[in-house]
């Protein structure tokens, strides 16, 4: 009775303890901790607009963001966007644009510096990047087919906002 009951009492702990990842794969949790360079306020001045996009830091796996286009005094697009683990364990990028439905893009390259999602079913973008920039700035593009078929990227180069 008492090995019965002490083996119920720790029964718990050991399936907390349980990964069931393949051994050596990194989990989607220490991954999204490679992304803390881009938690923060990031603003691209350009042609007119304000765009302001800005990342809270990566907490139990999951970091969210936002993003909003200001032209003439109005906000014309923003965007809900997280990083977090998705289905079988992998990293995604979930952007929810104003006036769009949600779209997911998994991550196919992660550095210390740089974070690449794609969704080539997506019709655009069907890739996202962010590249920390070695003046602290922050290049974020988005790329895909465009309508004449050629590749189009568009480029937004962000500076760090100091709160």
């Amino acid at each position: 009775m008492k090995r019965t009951l002490l083996g119920l009492l720790l029964l718990p702990l050991g399936l907390l303890a349980a990964d069931p990842r393949p051994p050596g794969q990194a989990t989607a949790v220490a991954a999204i901790n490679q992304l803390a360079w881009l938690a923060g306020h990031w603003r691209m001045e350009k042609g007119g607009r304000v765009v302001d996009e800005q990342w809270m830091a990566p907490a139990a796996g999951v970091m969210l963001g936002m993003s909003r286009t200001i032209a003439r005094g109005k906000v014309v697009e923003h965007e809900f966007i997280q990083i977090r683990e998705g289905p079988g364990g992998a990293l995604y990028f979930i952007a929810l644009p104003s006036g769009q439905k949600e779209a997911a893009f998994q991550v196919v390259s992660l550095s210390a510096t740089e974070a690449v999602f794609e969704n080539p079913q997506h019709d655009f973008p069907q890739r996202i990047s962010y590249r920390l920039q070695s003046d602290g700035s922050l290049l974020a593009a988005i790329e895909g087919p465009g309508r004449d078929g050629q590749t189009r990227r568009v480029e937004f180069p962000y500076k760090r906002i100091q709160p």
